[in-house]
């Protein structure tokens, strides 16, 4: 149980106390009513003494009696009725409540810190260190220990409210007062009138109430002396009288109201009286205010609650008897536990509050001594006496009447150690609680001896005597007034001083049981359970006394089984080890007792406390409840904030409740929130928990929505909010605007640059404020999750913002101002009506803003309505309380009208030490966008264009630019990873053909018909790289789209011829188109804008081409020029024939370059269209020349295989020419790159040997044109492309799709560290082979007679070609190699005449002619190359020796004629 502010003993020697009655004439009752007071209240505060008193028992020893109190009331002549008596218990527990403002009563149990009072304080006491003593404190400081007034209160009312029983003497009158005032008359007349009254109602049976002690009740006569008003001299001589009349004992003179009442209040006199009124009178009356109950009352009210004060006089006597302060006024309306609310504005007029108006306002502190003084003299000389010579009579009665031994303190010896006779049980025993004993039966007048002793607080003898009593009663079977002997017997026992013998409890037991079962009396059955509970306390016997209190708890009273739930909850706390589970089990049956009776208040207070231990512990549908029953009860008593606070838990934790429960929760909630709202319809908006919001995945998206293809035009991707965030993407779209912002600066990259972000999200950098357009739509996509498994209803969704207006280009700003969701001038807002998330659905709103001025938004959060769908859920066996109507629905549902914040955390910042050892978040700006001036808005849209190439297949398309702003736009270009994919063709129009239809088969090429005659020769022409925007200079990636005059102005568009190529790669591929532009007009804010488009392209196989080039034999050309060269191309079809291609024709092979040309073709065959069909493979060989001089410009070589020459000078031939040569060009400037740390060692790289490897360098670029002929759902097509191959080196294989790179074996690690001495460079015998070209010219046979001359001489011409651009110093030596006579058989011998070594000088380029003679002396075939050539250059020593004949024999026959 709660911890008392008394002790168990002074509980119980308070509960039954010595009543006297007093009977006042109607002059004595005014004097007291002078200080509001009745003459029984004037003297409750004094009627305990302060003093022991003595008094001698039956065996006339001493006994001292500590700390004595007597009740002192008016005679009332009617019980109260059972109804009124739980009416008045009813209000004495709802006015008390927890006091505010106080220290919280804590209890640290376990892991638990429960506090007991109304605020949530925690003691802060280290449970598992040192837990005995903790608890031993908890224990016995009143600091940490739980009270509860309320059943402190409820439990003195009890038993002062039980009325008088036959079987029991404690609640009968000992004594009467008769109080006259000395201003009477006749006061001695006074005095005979009062008693013959008392007498009367003692003795007639015309008034069975209330109970008397003895026949002979004793007679106190009081004379009541009105200090300010009488005579001091009358007084005394009617004193002197009465003491004459009934002796000094019996009566006494109380002098009164010695100060005058409006004498003013400059005395502070203390008002004794408060504390005790207050127990009688319901001073609070909060608890009604909010209740919608009536009572049914009258004039007569006031007899509810006063001693029956200012009542009507009959037959001249002083009171109306007849009425009991508890009397109900109309007795058939009686009152159950629950209709104390009925209490309503009737009581509040009827009553006059106590503490409003002042007590003992006549008396001073003298006047107070009186008092206590007075009842000091009747205690000791009237009371006390006569209570002893009482006793006395009864034991010498009983001693007489039994014919036992001379004292009952001799018999006791007999009583208890004599042979006992068993017990029978309360089962066996017959129900003979309707027995009664006559008033002068032995067997009461030793219980009425025991009552007397009990009540002077000799217990030993009491003991003794309802020892003996309870046997009588028992052997008689008189189960009402065994019960009551056993009662008294166990209280006795407890309380015997030096404790001789233990708490009978099972004297305890019995009692109980026989109440509550035999005898049907749950009054008397409470009382033995708040006593026996309350002494198992004391002995630290809280298991006992909890069951005990549960035991008693029964349907028939809701207030009593709350308040005794409520106590053995307070027991399973206090346990040595507490049993915080149980405690909270049964605060919830207290709380759900206590609403049921009524006590709202209280009943919210313990499922409050319950909730500390069910919190947080994953008990979800405990928490549910109880958090629902705080809601009900909170919104019952007008606590509407408490009940929203205690619904929202409801919905916001994972709830384990079936759909029909959560829909009820749910509408609670909202009816509950729509009350808070009605009482403040002004105020802000309230939070709603309802639905989650991941703040964290709000998206921003500036710009308008994109546009749906329309048949053959697409429009570009761009962003939106529909494509998931790829952060590879993101950074290769922020790499292409750095690469173009920093082309338009020159090569630099401004400080300010910020990419372009269409769309913010949680993995952008959102550190910056983003930049938005005016007049362009803000979207922010909301993710909302709904946790319910009913669905929720949002009407009325929108964003929620604030506006500051700026003008950026003035100078200063005026007054920012800030606006709300009302003015759509600044900012336009759009709405979603209806917004339905089904259960445990997570589902996005995408909400926009339309701003209308420029300045800084910010986006607070969402405003909505929230509801349910009606009919969604049924409700199955839910009991809504008064007020919690859930049928009162709007148009498809119940919903209030809120708030959420979007409230986003940076990310964590991590750079500085500081930042790293503590926890920072940076800034998240997605929400606060800046609004900037109007720029121009650009739309393309893409015509035919396709999804699917083949490789190296050109294809023409249109792009469509669109302005669909107010405002022009200018300095258009775009950027992409791949410029080699498209060309918008030449700078030039002549370069570029007009439309497709210029040619037969509607050819994307430019394309003219050739003569019959030039087949198989060079067609040339040239052109510049400039023309086609791939200049030395600049970026290649960036493209510049020829707009026409430069400007797009507003609702223009223009539509611009576009060439496809497929890439070489066979696949997907994503293509990367960035656009950018400007305005005319200079922004602060924004200078530029960016359009993306992702176009997605699938290739499949098509051609594959390798290319070889060598020098040729044939050193002169048609033009007597050296130097010229084979082309082998070697074109396969690799395409697979699922794709529909029936067979490839070579219609064209094109050369470029600036220092080669190809000059015809030499191949074999002489079919004039080269077809390849699946996995063929066709050879073919071309002649090339050296061009003319011409640095600036590439020649192209066109040979025709077709009726049609395609230019290849002209677009888009020569524009992925160029592409495809920058590209190359950047793949082999990133392979040097890697290099560039090994050449660095090299840096004193031999010149020589540089020279010597140029001769080997070709710089030839070779275009294959083609077409495809494909059967597309039975139509045939003719697709047409292009292969490049750029061939570098002489006899090197160059092919039109770099090869993969073949992974290196696995080779031994080498632990030695490399020498860094350089290895003098020398060039490779293949290097070497090609300085100096070397070709005999001789006839292939030879016939000449031997029989006329033996010796045949044949000329031969040894050409010398220098092919490097130096100076070669050349010398031939034919003098043969000294080999083995074998190989000189062999090979047969010949012998060069004339001069066996020449030494000569070839400037560059030059062709020099040798005439030899070689002499022959038999027929046969002889390899005429054995002359050896060395060569150097001019400046330098060092002899090389080509190896050239070493690479074809050179062979002639010699015939005999």
């Amino acid at each position: 149980m709660a911890q008392c502010v008394q002790s168990v003993q002074e509980f119980i020697q308070d509960s039954f106390v010595p009543l006297v009655a007093a009977l006042c004439s109607e002059e004595a009752e005014r004097l007291t009513r002078k200080n509001n007071l009745s003459f029984a209240e004037l003297v409750k505060p004094f009627c305990r003494l302060t003093s022991e008193v003595h008094m001698r028992d039956p065996n006339n020893q001493l006994h001292i009696i500590k700390n004595l109190k007597i009740a002192v009331n008016n005679i009332i002549t009617h019980p109260p009725q059972p109804g009124a008596i739980r009416k008045l218990l009813n209000d004495v527990v709802s006015v008390s409540q927890p006091a505010e403002g106080l220290v919280a009563n804590v209890i640290t149990a376990g892991d638990y810190d429960l506090n007991i009072s109304d605020r949530s304080v925690k003691a802060s006491v280290p449970w598992y260190s040192n837990w005995k003593e903790t608890l031993m404190e908890l224990n016995t400081s009143t600091f940490y220990s739980a009270t509860t007034p309320w059943f402190e209160s409820y439990r003195e009312c009890f038993l002062q409210s039980m009325p008088a029983s036959d079987h029991e003497f404690l609640n009968h009158y000992v004594a009467c007062m008769l109080v006259v005032s000395s201003s009477e008359p006749e006061p001695v007349e006074q005095f005979l009138k009062l008693s013959q009254e008392q007498h009367r109602i003692q003795h007639s049976n015309e008034y069975l109430y209330p109970k008397w002690f003895i026949p002979n009740t004793l007679k106190y006569y009081v004379l009541l002396h009105d200090v300010s008003t009488g005579e001091e001299q009358r007084a005394d001589s009617i004193y002197e009288e009465m003491k004459q009349r009934y002796g000094t004992q019996g009566c006494y003179l109380l002098k009164i109201n010695s100060r005058v009442s409006n004498r003013g209040t400059d005395e502070q006199i203390p008002d004794p009286w408060s504390q005790y009124l207050q127990k009688n009178t319901i001073q609070n009356q909060d608890c009604y205010d909010d209740c919608p109950y009536t009572v049914i009352s009258n004039k007569n009210t006031d007899h509810l609650i006063s001693d029956g004060l200012d009542s009507e006089i009959k037959d001249g006597l002083p009171n109306n008897f007849k009425t009991h302060p508890l009397q109900l006024d109309h007795p058939s309306g009686s009152l159950d536990s629950t209709d104390y609310m009925k209490a309503a504005a009737s009581l509040q007029d009827s009553k006059k509050s106590n503490s409003g108006t002042p007590h003992g306002a006549c008396l001073t502190l003298t006047d107070h001594d009186r008092i206590r003084q007075f009842i000091q003299e009747f205690t000791f000389r009237g009371l006390l006496p006569h209570i002893e010579k009482t006793i006395r009579q009864l034991n010498d009665q009983l001693i007489s009447r039994k014919g036992l031994s001379r004292s009952l303190f001799s018999a006791t010896k007999k009583w208890f150690s004599g042979s006992k006779v068993p017990e029978k049980s309360i089962n066996e025993l017959k129900n003979t609680s309707g027995l009664l004993y006559p008033p002068e039966a032995p067997e009461l007048q030793i219980r009425k001896m025991a009552d007397l002793c009990f009540l002077v607080q000799h217990y030993e003898l009491a003991y003794s005597c309802y020892h003996t009593a309870k046997k009588d009663f028992l052997n008689d079977q008189a189960m009402l007034y065994a019960a009551g002997a056993l009662e008294m017997a166990a209280v006795s026992a407890f309380l015997q001083p030096g404790a001789p013998r233990p708490y009978p409890a099972h004297y305890m037991e019995t009692a109980i049981q026989t109440y509550r079962d035999i005898c049907k009396n749950m009054v008397l059955a409470e009382r033995c359970v708040l006593l026996s509970a309350e002494i198992l306390k004391s002995q630290s016997k809280y298991s006992e006394a909890a069951a005990l209190l549960i035991r008693l708890t029964s349907e028939d009273s809701d207030l009593r089984s709350a308040l005794l739930l409520e106590q053995a909850a307070h027991c399973f706390i206090n346990m040595r080890s507490p049993m915080v589970r149980k405690f909270a089990f049964h605060m919830i049956l207290a709380g759900h007792r206590f609403s049921k009776a009524g006590q709202k208040k209280h009943a919210l207070r313990c499922y409050c406390q319950a909730m500390q231990v069910y919190k947080g512990k994953g008990w979800s549908l405990a928490e549910d409840h109880i958090n629902f029953t705080i809601g009900r009860q909170s919104f019952t008593l007008r606590q509407l904030d408490n009940a929203v606070s205690a619904f929202r838990h409801i919905l916001i934790n994972d709830s384990k409740q079936p759909p029909a429960q959560q829909g009820a929760f749910l509408r609670e909630y909202l009816y509950v929130y729509k009350n808070v709202t009605q009482l403040s319809p002004g105020g802000p908006l309230p939070q709603l928990p309802l639905p989650y919001i991941n703040s964290s995945a709000t998206r921003v998206f500036f710009g308008h929505d994109r546009r749906p293809a329309e048949g053959e035009k697409q429009a570009a991707t761009h962003v939106s909010l529909d494509q998931e965030y790829d952060s590879e993407s993101s950074q290769q779209w922020k790499e292409l605007e750095e690469q173009i912002v920093s082309v338009i600066n020159k090569g630099i990259t401004p400080s300010n640059f910020q990419p372009t972000q269409f769309c913010l999200n949680r993995y952008s950098d959102n550190s910056r404020f983003p930049l938005a357009v005016i007049e362009e739509p803000i979207t922010v996509e909301v993710s909302f999750r709904n946790p319910l498994k009913v669905p929720l209803l949002l009407t009325d969704l929108s964003l929620l913002w604030k506006f500051q207006p700026k003008d950026f280009n003035a100078k200063h700003d005026g007054e920012t101002k800030e606006l709300g969701t009302c003015d759509d001038d600044m900012i336009g807002t759009e709405a979603i009506a209806e917004f339905l998330i089904n259960s445990e659905e997570t589902k996005v709103a995408r909400l926009k803003l339309f701003p209308h001025q420029t300045g800084e938004l910010h986006i607070l959060g969402v405003v909505y309505n929230l509801g349910t769908v009606q009919g969604a859920v049924t409700l199955d066996g839910i009991d809504p309380s008064v007020g919690l109507q859930t049928g009162k629905f709007v148009s498809n549902g119940l919903s209030v009208r809120g708030r959420q914040d979007l409230e986003i955390q940076g990310p964590r910042l991590n750079n500085t030490k500081e930042e790293k050892t503590s926890i920072k978040y940076g800034p998240d700006r997605r929400l606060d966008p800046i609004i900037t001036e109007e720029m121009p808005l650009l739309e393309v849209f893409f015509i035919n264009f396709p999804t699917g190439l083949l490789c190296g297949e050109i294809r023409k398309a249109y792009v469509e630019f669109v302005n669909v702003s107010k405002c022009p736009l200018t300095a258009l270009k775009v950027v992409s990873k791949h410029p080699e994919f498209f060309t918008f063709g030449g700078n030039t129009a002549v370069l570029t053909p007009l439309s497709p239809s210029a040619s037969e088969n509607c050819s994307a090429y430019k394309t003219v018909v050739t003569d019959p005659t030039s087949v198989r020769t060079a067609l040339l022409s040239s052109a510049s790289s400039v023309d086609f925007g791939v200049g030395t200079s600049g970026q290649p990636e960036v493209i510049h789209v020829p707009l026409p005059d430069a400007v797009l102005l507003p609702g223009a568009s223009v539509q611009l011829p576009m060439w496809l190529r497929g890439p070489d790669e066979e696949g997907v591929h994503e293509i990367n188109f960035l656009f950018y532009y400007e305005s005319i007009k200079r922004h602060s804010k924004m200078c530029h804008r960016v359009l993306r488009h992702t176009a997605v392209i699938c290739t499949s196989r098509s051609l594959h081409i390798r290319a070889t080039v060598c020098r040729s034999n044939a050193l002169e050309d048609e033009e007597g020029r050296g130097d010229n060269m084979l082309v082998f191309v070697d074109v396969e079809n690799i395409n697979t024939s699922e794709t529909g291609v029936k067979e490839f024709h070579i219609v064209q092979v094109s050369s470029n370059s600036k220092h080669w040309k190809l000059q015809k073709s030499v191949n074999i065959s002489e079919d004039k269209d080269t077809k390849l069909a699946s996995r063929e493979r066709a050879k073919l060989c071309f002649k090339a020349v050296r061009c003319k001089n011409s640095e600036e410009n590439y020649t192209f070589a066109d040979i025709v295989f077709g009726n049609e020459q395609i230019i290849s000078s002209a677009s888009p031939c020569a524009d992925f020419f160029f592409q495809s040569l920058s590209s190359e060009f950047k793949r082999t400037h990133v392979q040097s790159h890697t290099h560039a740390s090994q050449r660095a060692v090299k840096q004193s790289f031999d010149e020589t040997v540089r020279l010597i490897q140029r001769c080997s360098e070709v710089d030839l670029n070779i275009v294959v044109l083609w077409k495809a002929y494909v059967v597309e759902d039975n139509k045939q097509l003719i697709l047409e492309g292009q292969h490049h191959v750029a061939l570098n080196t002489v006899g090197k294989e160059a092919f039109s799709f770099p090869q993969k790179q073949e992974l290196p074996e696995m080779v031994l690690l080498k632990f030695f560290r490399p020498e860094n001495t350089p290895v003098p460079a020398r060039p490779t015998p293949e290097q070497l082979s090609n300085l100096i070209k070397t070709s005999l010219h001789y006839p292939e046979s030879f016939s000449h007679s031997f029989h006329q001359k033996s010796l045949c001489l044949v000329p031969v011409t040894l050409l010398l070609s220098n092919c490097s651009q130096a100076v070669v110093d050349v010398m031939i030596d034919l003098r043969h190699k000294t080999a083995s006579p074998e190989a000189l058989e062999i090979h047969g011998s010949f012998t060069w005449l004339g001069q066996t070594q020449y030494k000569l000088q070839l400037k560059s380029q030059e062709v020099y002619s040798l005439q030899l003679k070689a002499c022959f002396v038999h027929t046969g075939v002889y390899n005429l190359g054995t002359p050896r050539v060395f060569a150097k250059l001019a400046d330098q020593v060092t002899l090389f020796e080509t190896s050239q004949q070493n690479s074809m024999p050179a062979l002639i026959i010699i015939n005999n004629i």
